[in-house]
């Protein structure tokens, strides 16, 4: 007897696979799958501008990654006792106004250069939900009056007065998906796509607007990959929602999901867009990663030193076959025991 709903998952053509370069932006869960093919020595760049949440955002900071947007000092605003912008995660907040400029231009460079020899593009969108700045109080430390109007990629926790909260329409969110990726297409004609919706539950916006903010971003993105043959979905909120269903799976605050589920979804993202040498390959990085975080009761035994000399053997093996692969942390590691 099945005691869950079987999803059929369908391989990728052409799937991912050690050496391609991958960037990601989009919601918290995006960081789930950036950070697990990291520590897998996958070549990634995630969220250039910190977690980003709707299709607005994305799309625009895509957009400025392809222009190589550098940001001015007027473009900055003040608020909580340090240096914002609309634009980025709390992340990019600095006491001092120079330090938050050059960490965004910075990344905004890495992100332009990444992404003109990417391989692939997650997209992971989380709410239909925008928000939009439409006033502000302090007027020495407000920000610029042509950004009134603009949606935000982020509150800062400003006032909620200051902003409106709007739903976009479905033909909205399509519209911003098309046109951003036919250029970022005349970007890099070899960039493919993998969209996916988190599985994060938006539960400030009320459990009924949730699901309908849920439901215009799937329903945009199959609009997309039936557009575009380089686009392809992967259905991360489906595998949790339908088929593992059960708050068992589900932090305590009922919303994120838990390791359990995310390492569930991360295998089948795994099984369907890695190819199998990559997969294979993945084990035995993955033996790799997790020496270098043993933590030894006596390190200066002879038994460690083994452990330390036996792993440093294998990541080098590793390397000679595959010298795209960075072990320098941890060989640094076998080598000192630091």
């Amino acid at each position: 007897m099945d005691f869950m709903l079987n999803i059929d998952l369908k391989k990728l053509c052409e799937p991912i696979k050690y050496g391609d370069k991958i960037m990601l932006v989009g919601s918290c869960f995006t960081e789930h799958i950036g950070n697990a093919l990291g520590d897998l020595k996958f070549d990634t760049l995630q969220n250039p501008n910190g977690i980003l949440f709707g299709p607005d955002s994305v799309c625009k900071s895509l957009l400025s990654y392809v222009d190589n947007k550098q940001y001015q000092a007027d473009e900055l605003f003040y608020l909580n006792e340090v240096w914002n912008s609309w634009n980025h995660h709390s992340r990019f907040s600095y006491i001092d106004k120079e330090k938050c400029l050059d960490a965004i231009n910075a990344s905004q460079k890495k992100a332009h250069e990444f992404l003109m020899q990417a391989d692939w593009l997650i997209i992971t969108l989380g709410s239909s939900f925008t928000y939009r700045l439409t006033q502000y109080a302090d007027t020495a430390k407000a920000p610029p009056a042509e950004e009134l109007g603009e949606a935000v990629a982020n509150c800062h926790r400003a006032p909620a007065a200051w902003f409106s909260k709007d739903l976009l329409a479905i033909d909205e969110i399509k519209d911003m998906l098309e046109s951003s990726l036919k250029k970022l297409k005349a970007f890099n004609p070899k960039l493919k796509f993998i969209f996916t919706v988190s599985p994060v539950r938006h539960i400030r916006d009320g459990v009924v607007e949730n699901n309908r903010s849920k439901a215009r971003l799937i329903d945009a993105v199959h609009f997309i990959c039936t557009k575009f043959e380089s686009a392809f979905y992967f259905p991360a909120y489906e595998l949790v929602i339908d088929v593992l269903r059960d708050y068992r799976f589900y932090d305590i605050d009922l919303v994120h999901p838990n390791y359990a589920a995310t390492e569930f979804v991360l295998d089948k993202f795994a099984l369907t867009c890695i190819d199998e040498p990559s997969q294979q390959l993945m084990q035995e990085v993955k033996k790799i990663v997790i020496a270098r975080k043993h933590k030894p009761f006596q390190p200066e035994t002879e038994a460690h030193s083994k452990f330390l000399h036996s792993y440093a053997v294998k990541a080098k093996e590793i390397i000679l076959k595959y010298p795209f692969i960075d072990f320098k942390e941890e060989l640094q590691y076998f080598s000192n025991g630091k």
